[in-house]
């Protein structure tokens, strides 16, 4: 026997009509909601975020905070009479671009990028460039052919800090003198530790996606590197070796009697913009810090040697080498294709300021020499000028 559907009426179907409408609106919002989020991240970072990349580290099914801010431009900018390149142009960079993608459960990820160099109106006041953790940890080169590095606070297994790292990565543009600056900062929770070597690649991966994306939508024409695929651990105080076996950024500077200098904490010497060697006596007491800093490091450093040390005659900012107070000596090199000069510098770690016992400053020189020297031929700078006597 068949059976026979019951017939509706026409209330019943307008009522029907009615809910399926309401449901069509739902699903409508629903979806408009959802497809804000990849919005979101598809114009972040003027539009360069590696939106695959992203949702990996943070995770799939994450829900994602993202806030934005993209200022300035990139490229050249007209100079007065008598400055600027040969073309009679300043090459004066305005970009800057902020974001971050913060997941409630899992943790953010906060990406800079600036254009280099930058505008003289900006120096001498706030940071240039977004900073990298360098107080208590070396940072390490990034390596696999990018001008990179990686950095931490700390690198210490079961440090309440122990899931973030930063990672620079700097591509010298075809252009000459110009660069971009990518600086992503990575804080994963949970289990997440940068001991564990295979995971150290999650916190690069979205700066090295990031500049690939940069390079091409700036039209930079940088030459990138090969995905990271292993990462070392940035250097902590304790990891310090005899400064006569050191074979990367402290090779080649001499050891000092008077000083009790006799060990060192160093990293690989790679395509790093900043490089850094720390000298200490035989307990590993660090007495000496030498550093080197090119491109939009080099520039930073002496934009903020200008406001930080205004009281001295003679800073970074206005001379290729020279002595700075009682507390640090510095060098300068002239590097390849227009970049900005290297800077290279000599500090004693205790030192105030202004004021310091008994300093082996003919030591300081020789050491700074040979940091210098060595770092310059790496990078391909002309020979340093060193600060004279005195």
């Amino acid at each position: 026997m068949a059976l026979t559907r019951p017939t509706l009426t026409r209330r019943q179907i307008r009522a029907l009509v009615a809910v399926a409408v309401a449901l069509a609106a739902l699903t409508g919002a629903f979806v408009w909601f959802a497809g804000s989020e990849d919005r979101a991240l598809e114009g972040a970072c003027d539009g360069v975020l590696p939106i695959g990349e992203v949702r990996a580290v943070l995770g799939d099914d994450a829900e994602l905070d993202v806030t934005n801010r993209t200022e300035g431009s990139f490229g050249k900018t007209a100079a007065k009479s008598g400055e600027g390149d040969e073309n009679g142009t300043e090459r004066a960079n305005s970009l800057s671009a902020h974001c971050r993608i913060t997941a409630e459960d899992t943790g953010h990820i906060a990406v800079s990028i600036a254009g280099s160099p930058r505008p003289r109106a900006e120096y001498g006041y706030d940071d240039l460039y977004a900073a990298v953790p360098a107080r208590r940890t070396l940072p390490v080169p990034l390596g696999h052919g990018w001008s990179g590095l990686f950095a931490t606070d700390t690198a210490r297994l079961d440090d309440a800090e122990d899931g973030t790292a930063t990672t620079a990565v700097l591509l010298d543009c075809a252009r000459r003198g110009e660069s971009l600056l990518i600086t992503v900062e990575t804080a994963l929770r949970g289990r997440t530790t940068l001991d564990d070597p295979a995971v150290r690649p999650d916190f690069v991966r979205t700066a090295t996606a990031t500049a690939e994306a940069a390079n091409d939508h700036w039209g930079c024409g940088a030459r990138l590197g090969k995905p990271v695929r292993t990462v070392g651990l940035p250097v902590n105080e304790d990891e310090y070796e005899p400064l006569l076996g050191a074979k990367g950024t402290c090779a080649a500077v001499p050891t000092a009697s008077r000083s009790a200098v006799s060990t060192a904490r160093e990293t690989a010497r790679d395509r790093a913009p900043r490089e850094a060697c720390v000298l200490g006596t035989r307990d590993g007491s660090p007495l000496y810090r030498l550093e080197a800093y090119y491109g939009p490091y080099a520039e930073d450093a002496r934009s903020q040697y200008t406001r930080d040390y205004d009281y001295e005659n003679v800073t970074p900012a206005e001379k290729p080498a020279g002595r700075l107070g009682r507390s640090a000596y510095w060098a300068g090199a002239t590097c390849p294709r227009g970049a900005e000069s290297a800077l290279y510098l000599i500090r004693a770690d205790a030192a105030d300021g202004e004021t310091r016992r008994r300093p082996d400053l003919a030591y300081e020189r020789a050491a700074l020499a040979a940091f210098a020297a060595a770092s310059a031929e790496h990078h391909g700078c002309a020979a340093p000028t060193l600060p004279e006597g005195g």
